[in-house]
């Protein structure tokens, strides 16, 4: 059954957990169960608004534990009525005590499940030698989707993108005004996985992505995208990834971050060892493209 995976290995549910957002800088006042439904429903809404082509699918409640002391363990664990009992219901935050005496904190977050409203697929870019580019350009939306925005025009030297079909797809996602959204590049997941009790969204960002494809195309290794789809006929047209011809494994040695050319990248500088560390808020994002 599995060869029936549109992803050999993996499934296209998506998710995004939510923490509730701190009510003050102690974090130890949460907003409500409510707000974090809110604005779950608030980032699917602006996600599709923006053109990433995703549906929903289901919103459940997560339970995280944490140790708590202090004033939040006096107005979390001391409930004792029934009226306390009904008011834990819309609350992020709640407490009890355990056999040991020590107060834990359950933080209600909330996990927003997700789908591509046509599955993914998936397009190889072959390198050659001489290829000076791969010849598109990634963004990232407000929501931490990230996007190819520009594609190398046909007839363009030394770009491996001419070859492999991604400027078709992306003049269909303009025509269909959709974005043509990443959601796995070489099998891993680029896509925002959390936000944070300060709002910021955890996601990829541009910067080390291309630093990533800068080095696949210095040592000549062909690379899988996975693309978020929105026609399921345009979908099938494409190759699967069972009929991407894969070479034999070999040993490459891939260059050192630090020999990538300047040029390769388009940024302020290179991204922390763990880019799946960064964030940033909802808004004042302004970034340019990541030409590659």
């Amino acid at each position: 059954m599995r060869e029936l995976l549109p992803v050999p290995e993996a499934s296209c549910f998506l998710s995004l957990l939510l923490l509730p957002k701190a009510a003050d800088g102690s974090n130890t006042r949460y907003n409500s169960l409510e707000d974090t439904l809110a604005r779950a429903d608030a980032w699917l809404l602006s996600s599709q608004a923006s053109g990433v082509p995703v549906v929903f699918m289901n919103v459940q409640t997560e339970a995280l534990l944490t140790k708590i002391s202090g004033e939040t363990a006096v107005s979390t664990v001391n409930m004792a009525s029934l009226s306390d009992l009904a008011g834990m219901a819309n609350a992020s935050l709640y407490g009890f005590e355990d056999y040991h005496g020590v107060d834990i904190g359950v933080v209600r977050a909330v996990r927003l499940w997700y789908t591509p409203a046509a599955g993914e697929a998936a397009l190889e870019l072959r390198l050659r030698q001489g290829d000076t580019r791969l010849g598109f350009a990634i963004s990232r939306t407000e929501e931490g989707f990230i996007y190819v925005s520009s594609v190398a025009e046909e007839g363009t030297p030394g770009v491996a993108s001419a070859r492999s079909g991604l400027l078709e797809l992306h003049r269909a996602a303009r025509r269909a005004s959709k974005l043509l959204v990443l959601s796995r590049v070489g099998g891993e997941k680029v896509l925002p996985w959390m936000v944070s009790t300060a709002g910021n969204v955890k996601c990829f960002d541009t910067v080390s992505l291309s630093q990533k494809l800068s080095l696949h195309r210095h040592a000549l290794r062909p690379i899988t995208l996975h693309f978020l789809m929105w026609d399921r006929d345009l979908a099938a047209a494409l190759p699967r990834d069972a009929d991407v011809e894969k070479p034999p494994p070999s040993v490459l040695l891939l260059p050192s971050p630090l020999d990538v050319a300047a040029d390769d990248l388009d940024g302020p500088g290179l991204a922390s060892k763990d880019s799946r560390d960064s964030s940033f808020r909802f808004q004042n994002i302004d970034l340019p493209d990541s030409w590659l």
